[in-house]
Order: C-alpha cells, then sequence, then structure tokens
C-alpha cells in the first residue's frame, strides 16, 4: 500500500529497501530535510559523522572493500559535493561500488549560481557509472533502486544522485521497486562456452603458464575457483597489487605480487612464460612497464567483465567477456591435470635471489635503523589470522602490500589506480566498521596521515578500534626516494618538520607511543594489538630507506633495480 511521505524519508526508506544499514556523511543547508528525517530513523539507519566530506567517500571505500557490499555517502552542496570529488574518481579507478548522494539548490534556482550551487552532475560524469540529478519526489524511488543496481552489478563503481532541496519536501506515494533489469546496461554477459573451451586447450598445450590474478577476481568471490584451476593445472599465480589476498601468501602456487615494486619471480617470468592468463585486471602502467617489451613471447589470455579493456593496453591473442567466477568454474573440468614443477620452482629461484639481496635486509636488519618491511613484517605476524591491511599512499604502501602476510581474502584497502594520499585513515575506519570482527592494520606515512588526520575525530566519537602504525621518516618517502634515484638526490620539497602524532593522537583520546629503536618495537606491537580500541604507534624510520626492487618507469618489466646501484640478472639455467 502506497504512504504519502516527502522526498527527504522516500529517500531514507528507498535506502532502507536496498539493505543500507550505514550512512558516511556530513550535514549541510541543502541537505537538511534528509538529515531532519533521519533524526527519526536513527535506530535503523546508522550515520557516521566523519570530519571531513572526503573523510566519507574514503570511509565507504573501505566498508565497501571489505564487505563486498555498496557504501553510501551522504553530503551537501557545492564544496561538500566538489569535496567528494576525489573519493568517487578513487572509487572509479579501483572498481568500488559507491552511491553517493549531494544536496543540491531548489530546481527554480538552477543555474542561477545561488548559494553553495554547483554543478554536480556535469562535474561527475566523467568520473561515475551514472550521474543523476533527482527533481521531483516522484523520482527518489525510482532512482535510489537504479544506483544501487548500476553502482553493484557488472564492474562496481561509484554512482551519484543529486538531490535538489525541494524535491526533498515535495509529498510523493512512495513505494519500493527495486530494480533488476535495465534496457541499455546488460553487467554481466552470456558465457561463451566455445571462449572458455578455446582458453581451456590454451592452457593445456602451455608448458609455463602463468595466472595474473587481479582485483576483478575478488569482486566476483572467485578465490576458491582460481585456487582450484591452478592446483589442477599446477599453474604459478601472480597478482596485482588490488589482487593480493585472492590467493593466501604461503600457497605454494602462489608466487607474488607483479609491477614496478612487485616480485621478482613475477616480473621475469612474465617475459619467460608462453601463456599468461590474466583475471580481472586491466593491465595498468605499473604492471606493465613498457608495453612494446611486454611478454611478446607469450600468447595472452584476458578474462573480464569489462569489454572496454581488451586490447586497450596490451593485445591479447583471446578476449573472454566473462564475469571471473562463472568462467572459472566453467574451466576447472575442462582443464589437464598437470605437473609444471620445473616451471613452478622457476619462480622460487628468481624469488630466493629476491630474499637474499632485498629481503633479508629490509625485513631482518641486524644494524641500523629500522626499516619499514620489519616493521610490517612484525606486525602481521602477532595480528595473526583474517587480519586487514589498510594503507596509505607512497613507501608505506609498496612495503606494507609486499610485507604482509594475507590469510583470507579481502585483506587489504589500498588506492591503487588514483593513489590517493590521506585515503588510509578513514578507509580503515570505515573497514573496521564493515568488519568489526577482524583486527585492521593501518599503515600510513607522515604525510599522507596528515592529509586526513581530523578523522581521528570520528575515531574518537565512535571508538573505532583501528590499529595505526605511522612509518615516521619525516619526509614525503616516495617522492624521495625517486629524486634520489633519478634527480641528483635535490630533495626539492620533500623534507617534513612534523608535530608530535602521540600528544595529537592523545588529544582525541586515542593511547600511542613513540617507538625509537629496535629493541622497543616488539613489546609496543603487543600493547597496541592487546588494546581494546584504537592505538597509534609512531616508529622511527631510518630516512635512507627505499622500497626495493623496483622496476623503474616506462622500463621492461624484467628490468629490475635490487637497490640504488645494482641491477638483476637472469641466473643461469632459471629452468
Amino acid at each position: 500500500m502506497k504512504e504519502k511521505i516527502t522526498g527527504a524519508e522516500a529517500l531514507i526508506k528507498s535506502l532502507l529497501a536496498e539493505g543500507v544499514d550505514l550512512v558516511y556523511g556530513y550535514p549541510g543547508g541543502a541537505i537538511i530535510p534528509v538529515y531532519d528525517k533521519l533524526y527519526d530513523y536513527q535506530d535503523q539507519l546508522k550515520h557516521i559523522l566523519v570530519r571531513h566530506e572526503q573523510g566519507a567517500t574514503h570511509a565507504a571505500q573501505g566498508y565497501a572493500r571489505v564487505t563486498g557490499r555498496t557504501g553510501v555517502v551522504m553530503v551537501t552542496s557545492g564544496p561538500a559535493a566538489t569535496n567528494v570529488i576525489t573519493g568517487i574518481s578513487d572509487a572509479m579507478l579501483d572498481s568500488t561500488p559507491l552511491v553517493v548522494i549531494t544536496g543540491q539548490v531548489a530546481s527554480n534556482t538552477l543555474g542561477s549560481d545561488a548559494f553553495q550551487e554547483t554543478d554536480v552532475v556535469g562535474i561527475t560524469q566523467p568520473i561515475t557509472k551514472w550521474a543523476y540529478q533527482i527533481r521531483r519526489a516522484e523520482d527518489v524511488a525510482w532512482a535510489v533502486a537504479r544506483a544501487f543496481y548500476i553502482a553493484s552489478n557488472g564492474r562496481p563503481g561509484p554512482v551519484v544522485l543529486d538531490f535538489t532541496k525541494d524535491a526533498q519536501t515535495a509529498l510523493v506515494d512512495w513505494q519500493h521497486k527495486p530494480c533488476r533489469y535495465i534496457r541499455s546496461y546488460i553487467p554481466k554477459p552470456e558465457l561463451d562456452k566455445e571462449k572458455i573451451q578455446q582458453l581451456a586447450d590454451m592452457i593445456n598445450a602451455a608448458e609455463r603458464p602463468m595466472i595474473i590474478s587481479g582485483h576483478g577476481v575478488m569482486i566476483a568471490n572467485a578465490e576458491e575457483e582460481l585456487k582450484a584451476v591452478a592446483e589442477k593445472g599446477d599453474i604459478p599465480v601472480t597478482s596485482t597489487l588490488l589482487g593480493l589476498s585472492t590467493m593466501r601468501s604461503d600457497h605454494p602456487l602462489y608466487k607474488g605480487m607483479l609491477g614496478m615494486h612487485g616480485n621478482i619471480g613475477p616480473n621475469v617470468n612474465t617475459n619467460r612464460c608462453d601463456l599468461l592468463v590474466a583475471i580481472g585486471m586491466r593491465f595498468d602502467d605499473r604492471v606493465t612497464g613498457d608495453t612494446s617489451k611486454y611478454a611478446k613471447q607469450a600468447k595472452i589470455a584476458h578474462v573480464d567483465i569489462d569489454k572496454a579493456e581488451f586490447g586497450k593496453n596490451i593485445p591479447v591473442d583471446l578476449a573472454v567477456h566473462a564475469d571471473a567466477k562463472e568462467a572459472l568454474r566453467a574451466l576447472l573440468p575442462l582443464i589437464e591435470h598437470r605437473d609444471h614443477s620445473r616451471w613452478t620452482e622457476s619462480f622460487d629461484k628468481l624469488n630466493a635471489v629476491e630474499r637474499e639481496r632485498v629481503i633479508e635486509a629490509e625485513v631482518f636488519p641486524k644494524e641500523g635503523g629500522m626499516r619499514m618491511g620489519e616493521v610490517v613484517n612484525k606486525v602481521s605476524q602477532a595480528a595473526g589470522e583474517g587480519s586487514v591491511l589498510v594503507t596509505d599512499v607512497g613507501l608505506n604502501q609498496m612495503l606494507s602490500s609486499r610485507y604482509f602476510n594475507y590469510t583470507a581474502s579481502k585483506s587489504i584497502i589500498t588506492s591503487g589506480g588514483l593513489g590517493t594520499m590521506g585515503f588510509g585513515l578513514p578507509a580503515a575506519i570505515g573497514a573496521k566498521m564493515g568488519a568489526p570482527e577482524r583486527t585492521v592494520c593501518f599503515f600510513t606515512g607522515d604525510g599522507g596521515l596528515q592529509m586526513t588526520i581530523q578523522e581521528l575525530g570520528t575515531i574518537l566519537e565512535y571508538g573505532t578500534a583501528v590499529k595505526i602504525i605511522l612509518l615516521n621518516n619525516n619526509f614525503l618517502g616516495n617522492v624521495r626516494q625517486w629524486q634520489k634515484l633519478f634527480f641528483n638526490a635535490r630533495y626539492s620539497a620533500t623534507p617534513m618538520i612534523n608535530p608530535d602524532f602521540v600528544a595529537i593522537a592523545d588529544a582525541y583520546g586515542i593511547p600511542g607511543e613513540n617507538v625509537e629503536s629496535r629493541d622497543q618495537l616488539k613489546g609496543a606491537i603487543d600493547r597496541m594489538l592487546a588494546h581494546d580500541g584504537p592505538y597509534l604507534l609512531n616508529v622511527n624510520i631510518d630516512v635512507d630507506d627505499m622500497v626495493f626492487p623496483m622496476t623503474p618507469a616506462g622500463a621492461p618489466v624484467d628490468t629490475i633495480m635490487l637497490n640504488a646501484d645494482e641491477r638483476f640478472t637472469l641466473p643461469e639455467n632459471p629452468a
């Protein structure tokens, strides 16, 4: 039975009908009618008041990535709407489902340069799957249902609903009608069994196959299918940055991360395999390096739900337009049991060089200042099974991604495509709220933390038990590394004079401590993890610490720096 309510209440009831229980936001004049009605629904729809609108989008991203559900953001018009642009763009590049609701001036003042008016739809159309302005209360239920369908189906991404103030106050006969089909939008293609057979034939004929597992495997919840295919075909699995945790770190067929700061085995063997099977990834430039010299010896098969990715960066021999889970499930009975032990062992031989020349010094240093890798390793080991890594962007991101131990899926939340400094703190808050039973370890640098440090106020208000590990080198470390390696150590605008972070955390009611030497580290980690609530460790890091191996930008993926002075050379008989 229909009921006559305001457009504002229709929005809230529509969100509840879509199963939303948590909204990140910040109120303001053009969205006040919705917030006023939200007051009556506090027991059904929890609102998290962030300290900056950008924080709302990143928190919703963290929530979405750890739960697989659509994150929801609600802010007002004008500067609030422009403040969410970074998070929307980040979500678009990293295929994260968001529904972002912005307030807007009344429809009869649109285009008049009214107070806090901004063309939200015009600004966000290039960085969303759909952007729509609600000007009538009658369109609320339809628009919300459509928004959630588009955001979460197919390749996920952000949707924006710009809600005029008069549509919020007008009355409407509201009735929820779920959206299950849009004529112009086919989110999941019909599985082409002939293409799956072709892929199986390629795998069965290969002597040196290699799988790249991307974020799409995680989005499709295809981890078990990936594992089954790899084990049956005895195929080594590598991952992109966002594909980390699609296979356990300790699985014998998992051989490491690809890319600029990836592992030596996967990067070198990219240019030695005879078949490369890419699943749910987009051949980003940080993975491929010089595309003219990328896997030229191999046949390349690409499985992806977004056909726009086929051939966009790398030409492929077989394009399989499909959901990763459906494709892998159909592929499994068609592939043969194989033994590629000599090939898989070649990854281990190559990675052994990395362990000897890079990892031992980074993770198990015997002298000198503390290293980021050793801190990450010790925290990860102490945090145990099922813990979640959240990173900011920079050296902290690359080193924590490399040395964290992944024991469950959806265990890494990081800004991959956009590389957004400041992403980490609010994303960690959202991740912990989405998975309160899991330990959330947030690694950050001193630069990134200060970009959204106000979200410590959100932790103060809600008591969110995020474990914050600040890898502090008093530099913008990643830029400093490039300056040292490629710009004659001219450290322009990268040294930082930092505040007392522990004192700041204390002002927000968050306990913390400074860790200034290696012998203090284990005890500090134990205290942090034992504390029932948020905690901050400010760890003093060697200023000269850098992340290696490294493939220089634009170089072939197998051109690898072991340190500032030495490049990797392929050993004899690597298999």
